[in-house]
């Protein structure tokens, strides 16, 4: 059974926004640190943002302030809005937890993963 489950993808134009969200089957994700990756085709599996326990946040560089990502410790889901999208956006968007309060950004760091949405960006 998936214990991480992320929604919200799909085709969008340049310039739109996207919600993505990921719910979490276990109570005790919730006082985990999570964060977003992205795999594009052909590409290694890299950080997009991630977010403590407490709600401190981090982004990699090139995100430049379009998207947020937030959590809900009581519904136990953890969202990455997305404005401004580039075609060089477009990827497989996973959600990832770890069972530390603060967060990290490489992949070893964590342990539970998702199974991906994609998010495709048109010209």
């Amino acid at each position: 059974q998936a214990e991480l489950v992320e929604s919200g993808g799909g085709v969008v134009q340049a310039g739109g926004s996207v919600r993505l969200s990921c719910a979490a089957s276990r109570r005790t994700y919730s006082a985990y640190a999570k964060a977003w990756f992205r795999q594009a085709p052909g590409k290694e599996r890299e950080f997009v943002a991630a977010i403590s326990s407490s709600g401190s946040t981090y982004y990699a560089d090139f995100v430049e302030g379009r998207w947020t990502i937030s959590r809900d410790n009581v519904q136990n889901t953890v969202s990455l809005q997305m404005n401004s999208l580039k075609p060089q956006d477009t990827a497989v968007y996973y959600c990832a937890a770890k069972a530390k309060t603060n967060w990290g950004n490489t992949k070893p760091q964590y342990e539970y993963w998702g199974q991906g949405t994609l998010v495709t960006v048109s010209e």
